[in-house]
Formats: C-alpha cells, structure tokens, sequence
C-alpha cells in the first residue's frame, strides 16, 4: 500500500469510530449559546470568509477570540455565585 492509501485508510477507520461513538454515547444536556458567544462565532467566521485581506481577517478573528473569552470569563464568574 502507498502512503496515501495508508492516509485514507486511517482516516475512514476514525470516521467510522468517531460515528460508532457518536451514536452510542449518551447525550448530555445541551447548554444554550450566549449571545456574546453567538458574536464571537460570527466575528470568526466573518475573518475566514474575509480572510483574502489578511488585516481585516485577522481583526475580525480577533476580535471574535476576544468576545469569546470575555464570554468565558463572564460564565465562569455565574458559575462561582
């Protein structure tokens, strides 16, 4: 087998383990995305759609990593009280 049969192979054997135990795990309780979460997904998405002019798309990535770990912060904190 050549090294990219060797790839292709591990990869659809991880896929299928990862399906495997997709089904099999229980589902745990959801929890619901923020609203600043919500932001911050949609300021990352936008740096990679935006990516062609790497200033704004690396703004745009920051400013969405920022957001969300202002999210997490503001989590955390509730969870303490």
């Amino acid at each position: 087998m050549s090294t990219s049969q060797i790839y292709i192979a591990l990869s659809i054997t991880t896929l299928a383990i990862l399906a495997v135990l997709f089904f099999v795990v229980k589902k745990a309780p959801q929890k619901k995305l923020t609203p600043l979460a919500g932001m911050a997904f949609g300021f990352v998405l936008a740096g990679i759609i935006f990516s062609d002019d790497r200033l704004i798309g690396y703004i745009l990535m920051g400013i969405g990593v920022l957001l969300a770990v202002i999210d997490i912060f503001r989590q955390r904190r509730k969870a303490i009280r």
